[in-house]
């Protein structure tokens, strides 16, 4: 049995074209959804705190240190 608690997902908004929602260079936590990957979006909580889709060249993403991961989670709002 897999105990470890599963990765966040975390990118990075380089352009907000018709998305006026996004904001460029802001950190957004992504969550898992194959069929949006599939059709080449990404499921992202944006800052309403809700989870809209996206599309994937909106964003590039990165992974982050745990230690960075815990800090984000406790700075940026609506993480789950």
């Amino acid at each position: 049995m897999n105990t470890q608690p599963k990765q966040r997902q975390f990118a990075i908004c380089i352009t907000n074209d018709n998305c006026d929602d996004l904001q460029i260079l802001k950190i957004y936590q992504i969550l898992p959804d194959q069929k949006a990957v599939e059709d080449n979006y990404v499921r992202v909580i944006d800052d309403s705190g809700e989870d809209y889709l996206y599309p994937a060249n909106c964003f590039v993403t990165t992974e982050f240190s745990e230690l960075v991961t815990k800090q984000l989670i406790a700075a940026i709002p609506f993480v789950a």
